[in-house]
């Protein structure tokens, strides 16, 4: 058996592990929360089920409850018959509910509120340890400083159209401080407050308005952005800015005659501030015969060095450089990842019931594109993967306090109408709501796995597309520099 073979084997069983502790362990503190709540408050526990649909296998306790892992990980429930009638999805309970005594509207609402608050506690503890160990990520991400505009930006359609951000007057180096007023700290959030705003021109275009800073100055561009990539999202056509850090020299190159060293950040070449490969190379290629000044960072301090006339024979976009990303470690408190990711979720929200927005449910992952990127974050750092896993935490908490039938929330619903009226809501009411509901949301999952196989299938292609081409023997092309 090859070591890579054996690496391959390694990695997936890790990538497994790794699934069933954090995604599995996220599903159980939520129905342990109401677990323990129930039991607290003396509310009789029918079962705690880790999954949905017939069991793989159960055993009842000393305590009375049965205890089983379900073939559908969807999910979970704890069987709380005094509290809900589940039976469609849960099963019959072995215990007459009018025997039981009746349960106070304090000790309804505490124990379905017990779920999402466990979520949040354990997001809450990894944030801790994610604020101790430090969360990894890298320059392109952790800015919002323009680095290349693009000219022009493809459609779904194969057709190419001049980028909105070009249209609207953008420049490199400028620095995004907001969308429509909503404050932007870095890269992927300012992706997710472009993709859920919903602004609309006049004649139903979609419009974002971009708080820029440029020179000293602070401007407001107004932008309208196109429905692109896979996903039909809206973007404008911008890219972070890069950074080119030096990881070798190597020996009697250009590089090595200007005198530059590993840890050397080129900010400019002649002048002109570096912001993306592009610009490197084409600037390379542009000047073999000349001179080029190069601004560098060293230490902190700016120095200027000297590249020398290049003859022909040289590549042009080659200074005999490798570069390495711009990766750091930052160390956010547990506060601000809690609120950041319920900012990010709420966003999320209200982009999907804003008709204004192009954000749609088949932007969303369910359950196997929650597996999907679990896998991806296990096979890069474990910290991503404890970054990933407060996100889904949180938006547990949130998702399962909406005030819909079935959910946590909609079952305070129905108590806190009871509480209003005087006496419970009719228990065929009840029932054949949360049956309608149930439907919905199994098709609402089906829907959205859909979608995540579809981008699963996607992927693979283009990884081992990537693949063929790295290995197909063809002529090696002119090396640009790393990308940072």
């Amino acid at each position: 058996m090859s070591s890579d073979l054996l690496q391959s084997i390694a990695s997936n069983l890790w990538s497994i592990f790794l699934i069933i502790l954090f995604f599995g362990g996220s599903i159980f503190v939520h129905e342990f929360g109401h677990f323990l709540a129930a039991r607290r408050r003396g509310v009789h526990v029918a079962r705690f089920s880790i999954g949905f649909g017939p069991k793989i296998f159960a055993w009842r306790g000393k305590d009375g409850v049965e205890y089983r892992l379900s073939w559908l990980p969807l999910g979970g429930y704890v069987a709380l018959p005094q509290l809900a009638d589940m039976h469609a999805i849960e099963g019959g309970a072995d215990v007459d509910v009018k025997k039981l005594p009746p349960l106070s509207y304090g000790t309804k609402m505490l124990v379905f509120a017990a779920g999402a608050a466990f979520n949040v506690v354990f997001a809450f503890l990894l944030a801790c340890i994610v604020w101790f160990v430090g969360q990894p990520t890298s320059a392109e991400l952790d800015t919002t400083r323009i680095g290349l505009v693009m000219p022009a930006i493809a459609l779904p359609d194969g057709s190419s159209v001049p980028s909105p951000a070009f249209e609207a007057g953008f420049q490199a180096g400028d620095v995004i401080l907001a969308i429509d007023g909503s404050r932007v700290t870095n890269w992927p959030d300012l992706q997710q407050t472009l993709f859920a705003s919903g602004g609309r021109s006049a004649d139903g275009r979609p419009r974002a308005v971009f708080t820029v800073a440029r020179g000293g100055e602070t401007l407001e561009l107004t932008v309208y952005p196109r429905l692109a990539g896979d996903e039909r999202m809206r973007r404008i056509g911008i890219v972070p800015a890069e950074e080119f850090i030096v990881y070798e020299v190597t020996p009697g190159s250009p590089a090595a005659r200007a005198g530059l060293r590993p840890n050397d950040q080129i900010v400019a070449l002649d002048g002109l501030p570096v912001l993306h490969s592009s610009v490197f190379v084409d600037h390379l290629r542009k000047n073999v015969d000349r001179p080029i000044t190069l601004t560098v960072l060293r230490a902190g301090r700016r120095t200027t060095l000297t590249v020398p006339p290049r003859t022909r024979t040289e590549n042009p976009a080659e200074l005999g450089l490798t570069f390495k990303s711009g990766f750091k470690i930052v160390y956010p408190d547990p506060f601000t990842q809690i609120a950041d990711n319920a900012v990010m979720a709420f966003r999320v929200l209200a982009g999907l019931i804003n008709p204004q927005s192009d954000l749609g449910v088949s932007n969303l992952s369910g359950p196997v594109g929650i597996v999907r990127i679990f896998r991806a974050t296990a096979q890069s750092d474990i910290r991503v993967v404890l970054w990933f896993t407060i996100l889904v935490n949180v938006n547990l908490a949130i998702f399962n306090l909406l005030p819909v039938p079935v959910l946590d929330g909609g079952h305070m619903l129905f108590a806190t109408i009871g509480r209003l009226r005087g006496r419970a809501l009719p228990a065929s009411f009840i029932m054949t709501t949360q049956s309608v509901f149930i439907v919905l949301l199994f098709s609402l999952i089906l829907y959205v796995s859909f979608f995540d196989v579809r981008r699963l299938v996607r992927d693979a292609r283009s990884e081992r597309a990537e693949t063929q081409q790295q290995a197909a023997p063809t002529a090696k092309p002119a090396p640009a520099p790393a990308a940072p």
